[in-house]
């Protein structure tokens, strides 16, 4: 795509537009609030992405019970329907795993979160297993912060984000309790961008991590 623009076309922050516009998920997305669309337009066309979560499995790594049961607390209360609607679409954006060129992913992940017993233990017990499966893929990277680090204090860093060839069109997710914050400008990037490297600095290391969320597999 020759021209001025060109190092701009399909950047994350260029992609939004809470349509969706040509990411293959089935009949009924239209229905959802235009921050889930938003997200899965943005991971879709991103070259790479990130999560830092503190007190939940990443939704792109949940099992269809745990995601379930996390939206069934949601306040309002949503119609079963508006459940499974949520639990479908979360297990849909995991096409951005297939294909011939899958995305990069990099999920680093407090301990507190793998062993909040979502959804009850025998619920948690597979969301671990399929953790580590995740984590054997080439291209997703899975990497644990411990409860024993001897000081933490980045814990205001959860976040997913989703990045391109340009960094200053990528995008940040954060949760808020109306829902989700969508951040784009060049000065909050880098400052979640300084946030990922700080506390990707103390994660264990993939090998290690794997072996910690063995052991607590374990222990339910």
């Amino acid at each position: 795509m020759p021209g001025a623009d060109a190092e701009y076309a399909g950047g994350p922050a260029d992609a939004q537009g809470g349509g969706a516009l040509g990411v293959p998920y089935g009949v009924g997305h239209q229905l959802l609030a235009t921050s889930f669309l938003d997200l899965s337009e943005l991971e879709y066309h991103a070259d790479y992405r990130w999560d830092v979560d503190l007190l939940h499995i990443p939704g792109l790594l949940q099992t269809e019970d745990c995601a379930r049961a996390l939206f069934s607390r949601r306040v309002p209360e949503l119609l079963e329907s508006e459940v499974e609607l949520r639990v479908r679409h979360r297990m849909q954006r995991r096409v951005i795993f297939e294909g011939a060129q899958p995305v990069p992913y990099q999920a680093l992940i407090h301990e507190a979160a793998l062993r909040i017993k979502v959804g009850g233990r025998a619920a948690m017990r597979a969301q671990l297993a399929r953790v580590l499966e995740f984590s054997d893929a080439e291209h997703i990277t899975v990497r644990v912060i411990p409860f024993d680090l001897d000081s933490f204090a980045d814990t205001g860093s959860a976040m997913v984000y989703v990045g391109g060839a340009v960094p200053k069109l990528d995008t940040v997710v954060r949760d808020a309790p109306h829902g989700a914050v969508l951040i784009d400008s060049e000065a909050q990037l880098s400052v979640f961008r300084t946030h990922f490297r700080r506390v990707e600095g103390v994660a264990l290391d993939p090998e290690r991590s794997r072996d910690l969320i063995h052991r607590l597999a374990k222990e339910l």
